[in-house]
């Protein structure tokens, strides 16, 4: 999941100032982790402690109060609240990547994403994006290729994936919907040539740029294997030891360096 992670934070300085280029500094000065991070963290926590995926997201924003949620997420979250709120936002599938990683068989991803994200977005909009960007993780990370991963996210969850990011960036707007970003930022992963351009190209989209990111790095790093070390280490390092040590127990217990 650092891909994920890594996703989120090169994206971060440019999710209210969109840019249209893929020619920008990876880290800088704005860089940070955000909501994106916390949650992916937190289901990752949740995972590895077998603790229920409400529990610890209502744990960790209440930790991290200032990351940088929705209002309807930070509401829900502080609240005592344990029903969804029929969400179809983009945080169903920014923070689903741990889900691709973990379970051993599509049917148990599948089930994984959908319990992750009904716990706030039970929209049907919301489950499907976190299926599709936790299938394409699977299925990327088990070598299948990338024609056979399209076909299987347009069959099975309806997505258009025949435009290039090239086509689509020019009227492309910022867009926190599972069905306005999810399918871009799968074809910004299966149209790249290694991980930095994955990232690149969700970013370039000028959206919601570190969510576009984040699931990008995701599927990006089962795609290739793990995500090159002078990321990896900037990434890390921008992380407190609470959110790092999670980050190494996970990709050491599934082996998803």
């Amino acid at each position: 999941m650092i891909g994920a992670i890594a996703g989120d934070i090169i994206g971060s300085p440019y999710e209210l100032r969109p840019i249209k280029r893929v020619d920008f500094p990876l880290f800088g000065v704005s860089s940070r982790f955000t909501d994106d991070t916390v949650l992916t963290v937190a289901l990752a926590d949740s995972i590895l402690s077998g603790e229920c995926f409400l529990d610890k997201i209502k744990e960790y924003i209440r930790e991290y109060p200032n990351a940088g949620y929705s209002g309807q997420t930070f509401r829900w979250g502080i609240s005592d609240s344990r029903k969804p709120y029929n969400s179809f936002g983009n945080g169903a599938g920014m923070r689903v990547s741990p889900v691709g990683f973990a379970y051993n068989t599509l049917e148990e991803v599948l089930g994984g994403a959908k319990k992750s994200a009904e716990v706030t977005h039970s929209h049907p909009e919301g489950i499907k994006g976190a299926q599709a960007v936790a299938s394409a993780i699977f299925l990327a990370r088990k070598g299948e290729d990338r024609l056979l991963i399209r076909r299987f996210i347009q069959k099975g969850f309806g997505y258009d994936l025949s435009r290039s990011i090239d086509d689509i960036r020019p009227t492309y707007e910022f867009d926190v919907t599972c069905q306005g970003s999810v399918p871009q930022a799968i074809t910004a992963a299966l149209e790249s040539e290694d991980f930095e351009d994955a990232v690149r190209k969700a970013v370039s989209l000028g959206g919601d740029s570190d969510t576009l990111a984040c699931m990008a790095g995701g599927i990006a790093q089962a795609l290739y294997g793990g995500v090159p070390d002078h990321i990896k280490t900037e990434t890390l390092e921008l992380l407190d030891d609470r959110l790092r040590d999670v980050v190494f127990k996970f990709s050491k217990k599934y082996s998803c360096e």
